[in-house]
């Protein structure tokens, strides 16, 4: 078994997104910075690819009525011999409040029929990636990350060695069905389930209990990029052409997986311990093979003309989406953003109302920089490093 000192700084983070509704264009709000550094504990923690290896042993099936946790209750499993010994501070993962429990039994219910069959997600009988069979309580839980739309997510360690940290994210069935998404959240279950790359988001496994699913995520060192452009207003060039660099080779990925992510924005892209991007959020991502879509989805300050007008699209809404993050990045707003409304905002789409030379955002899409063109433009290439660090990107 490789010991714990040998698993790898790369880590990343976790998007909640809610889709914004309504007849009024509503701006963005401010989100207070700020998420207690657990980088320590990441470096030496944080879960590559733990959970397929046939070397771990299996985890011991949970006893009958016992579905609580304590995060203040240390693993009785002690670290392997080629194991450093750890401080209980390094250990520490937080306080758990409970939350889980005590929000189980007031919200959602369980659900029947072909939906029950939709949404009983199990990791451990994937077709294409199989894990070993996860339950709740083999997990000691932590700290609340968030709140998403459909539940909470909470940091968490798995007990068994090298004890792996991770982010656990729940939703509730029932809700899923109330919001018709149930083919969305099992496609974007199985699309981010089957890639691999070190600028997405991984998705290691997932179960599901009577009422809820249950999502086990990488966890993000130093959180949402959201956050950070917030704090700062927008990025100098350099921080902005090594993020762009990492967009353009993920979404080459994706691409190459037939896969559409349809809904880059700041909100959906995290950071890793070293300052990598990590794209997230595949709610309305697609596999498409054959590359046309006419669906209207995706966030308005992002979507391409092709989209706003209703017309058939392929991936290169994502070359769209990725221009206009470059200007936001820079300029510190999407070019396109009109607070007098939507309407205003199409308007501007559809005409392309752009006021630089525009290389990813042209009418079009034929005539957007191709992304490994975008890797080699001179901007991006000045500024590339080969491991990122906090300090590169600042």
């Amino acid at each position: 078994m490789a010991s714990v000192g040998s698993v790898t700084r790369q880590i990343a983070a976790l998007e909640i997104s809610a889709k914004q509704n309504g007849a009024t264009k509503p701006t963005r709000p401010l989100k207070t910075a700020g998420q207690t550094s657990v980088s320590k504990l990441l470096t030496k923690f944080a879960a590559p690819n733990p959970f397929p290896d046939p070397k771990l042993k299996p985890l011991a099936k949970p006893k009958p009525g016992n579905t609580t946790q304590s995060s203040t209750k240390q693993s009785s499993q002690k670290p392997a011999a080629t194991q450093k010994p750890l401080t209980e501070a390094e250990l520490d993962i937080g306080k758990y409040d409970g939350g889980f429990e005590i929000e189980n039994e007031k919200r959602g219910e369980a659900v029947q029929g072909e939906a029950a069959r939709e949404l009983a997600l199990d990791s451990s009988v994937s077709r294409t990636r199989p894990t070993r069979e996860w339950h709740l309580t083999d997990f000691d839980i932590g700290r609340p990350l968030g709140k998403g739309k459909f539940g909470r997510v909470y940091m968490v360690r798995t007990k068994v060695e090298p004890n792996y940290i991770l982010a656990l994210k729940c939703l509730y069935k029932s809700e899923i069905v109330q919001a018709r998404v149930e083919k969305q959240i099992r496609r974007e279950i199985e699309i981010q389930q089957n890639l691999r790359h070190p600028n997405v988001l991984r998705l290691y496994g997932y179960f599901h209990d009577e009422k809820r699913i249950f999502l086990m995520l990488e966890f993000a060192g130093k959180g949402e990029l959201y956050k950070q452009l917030t704090k700062y207003g927008s990025f100098s060039e350099r921080r902005s052409a090594v993020y762009i660099d990492q967009m353009a080779d993920a979404l080459s990925y994706l691409h190459s997986k037939h896969v559409i992510h349809r809904d880059i924005k700041p909100e959906n892209l995290l950071l890793g311990i070293n300052g990598e991007l990590k794209i997230g959020d595949f709610g309305w991502s697609v596999h498409a093979p054959s590359n046309r879509r006419t669906t209207l989805c995706g966030t308005l300050d992002y979507l391409p003309p092709e989209m706003v007008e209703g017309r058939e699209h392929n991936e290169k809404v994502d070359y769209w989406a990725l221009g206009v993050l470059t200007y936001e990045f820079i300029v510190g707003s999407p070019p396109f953003e009109e607070m007098s409304g939507y309407n205003a905002t199409y308007k501007r789409i559809a005409k392309v109302d752009l006021r630089i030379p525009p290389k990813l955002l042209q009418y079009d899409p034929e005539k957007r920089l191709a992304l490994s063109e975008v890797r080699k433009h001179p901007w991006v290439v000045r500024y590339r490093t080969k491991t990122p660090t906090p300090e590169a990107v600042a």
